[in-house]
């Protein structure tokens, strides 16, 4: 089940040794065996793998992956090319159009962020079939909470895109000293049609503290 990228390891091997790491593994290679669960076993850590520790520059924290079929390919927000783009994913294109003039896309698969240095973390890694948050409370949360510590003592100047109520409380794992936070509403319809996600320049209120920070600015 494990296969991250080698930039990772140093930081996660003592994670991976750990008891509820280990509980954790044993769990999900039983649901796997028993269920379709998502994504795939070889994208569960594609965050990772397509963000190099070295090169990462913003964090996205998402909850839970899509749990429809062919939709979570390992990165928060993001489907797999051809896959239609569920809501959420919609107003965060609407979103970057209306902030940077960038058309909406064709594919929502959001690799080309990754690639770049945003790190798309879903707190859960896993899911089983059309049963959303069923590895919840499993040491997915434990792990996850562990990878922003890790973030926040061994890199500086990161910008934490902190995107509704869940993904602000980890806030508090976060030192403003050395990093940014920029927070907004969540880009579900519910929140972005009470007003709390259009207008919020995310996208380029990045871009501006990267060029600040003397860093390439991203191509959303």
């Amino acid at each position: 089940m494990i296969n991250i990228d080698k930039s990772w390891q140093p930081f996660l091997e003592g994670e991976f040794n750990k008891p509820y790491f280990n509980d954790l593994n044993s769990f999900l290679n039983t649901e796997y065996k028993n269920h379709t669960c998502f994504p795939p076993e070889s994208d569960v850590f594609n965050a990772f793998n397509h963000c190099e520790f070295d090169k990462l520059k913003v964090v996205i924290i998402g909850q839970d992956p899509y749990h429809g079929v062919g939709q979570a390919n390992g990165l928060c927000f993001s489907v797999n090319d051809g896959i239609a783009h569920p809501p959420s994913l919609k107003n965060i294109f609407k979103e970057i159009e209306q902030d940077l003039g960038i058309l909406y896309p064709k594919s929502g698969n959001l690799m080309r962020w990754a690639d770049q240095g945003v790190f798309l973390l879903n707190a859960t890694l896993t899911v089983r079939a059309h049963e959303a948050g069923s590895h919840q409370n499993k040491g997915w949360e434990q792990f996850t909470d562990e990878v922003i510590k890790i973030i926040n003592e061994y890199k500086e100047n990161v910008i934490f895109l902190l995107w509704g109520g869940f993904a602000k409380r980890k806030a508090k794992l976060i030192d403003t000293n050395k990093h940014y936070i920029l927070e907004t509403g969540h880009p579900s319809p519910l929140s972005a049609n009470r007003g709390y996600w259009f207008g919020n320049k995310q996208f380029s209120k990045t871009n501006f503290l990267l060029v600040q920070d003397g860093l390439e600015p991203l191509a959303w």
